[in-house]
């Protein structure tokens, strides 16, 4: 049985869900916690390691795992294909770390078919205004870009409804803390608890 926790995380693009999950795994938890490693075919920027940011294969390898059922979820974006491993998955949750997928609604889509077990909190900003203010502070896109952003944002908020937890990120360190909360939370399930403490739920139970 698992005893860490698989948390899908989605986001539109500006909502902060990067720095959210950034600023969680640069603090002392409770808890351990990892972003999943996904494979990718495209190559490496300056700077990325394999094993590291990706895996990186070519077509051929990534379509043979794809053929081995080897992804809880994959798409292709524009020439190159993105997955996340089942096996690198287990791995980390068999060790009692819990795992953030950091993937939009429809790999979210995907993993739960596969792992319904998975708990998905979906990350909003405090407005649209706010969005594509946070979208031009950010000083990456052009503007014609950042109109897309906000036109795919919207469709990606309609799905809200599908998410386990809602974090409307306007106050950022309120915000960390409830993300905070909502993984403490999943990491004391009674069923998570049983099976990682059975030793001492077997002596308080004993007959004296």
């Amino acid at each position: 049985m698992y005893t860490g926790t698989l948390f899908i995380i989605s986001a539109p693009s500006g909502a902060g869900k990067s720095s959210l999950i950034r600023a969680y795994l640069q603090q002392n938890n409770s808890y351990p916690a990892k972003v999943s490693i996904s494979h990718t075919t495209r190559e490496p920027r300056p700077g990325e390691q394999h094993g590291e940011h990706y895996y990186f294969v070519n077509s051929k390898q990534f379509e043979s795992l794809i053929d081995k059922q080897a992804f809880v979820e994959y798409a292709q974006v524009f020439d190159h294909y993105y997955g996340t491993s089942i096996a690198e998955i287990d791995q980390s949750l068999l060790k009692g770390v819990n795992v953030f997928l950091d993937i939009d609604w429809q790999g979210a889509q995907q993993v739960r078919k596969k792992m319904p077990f998975a708990k998905s909190i979906f990350i909003l900003p405090p407005s649209l205004p706010e969005l594509e203010n946070r979208l031009i502070k950010r000083g990456q896109d052009s503007q014609s870009v950042i109109q897309k952003r906000m036109q795919k944002a919207k469709a990606e908020i309609s799905h809200y409804n599908e998410y386990d937890y809602i974090i409307i990120n306007d106050d950022f360190d309120i915000s960390l803390k409830a993300l905070s909360s909502i993984i403490t939370a999943a990491s004391l399930e009674q069923p998570k608890q049983a099976m990682i403490h059975q030793p001492l739920f077997a002596d308080l139970l004993s007959p004296n």
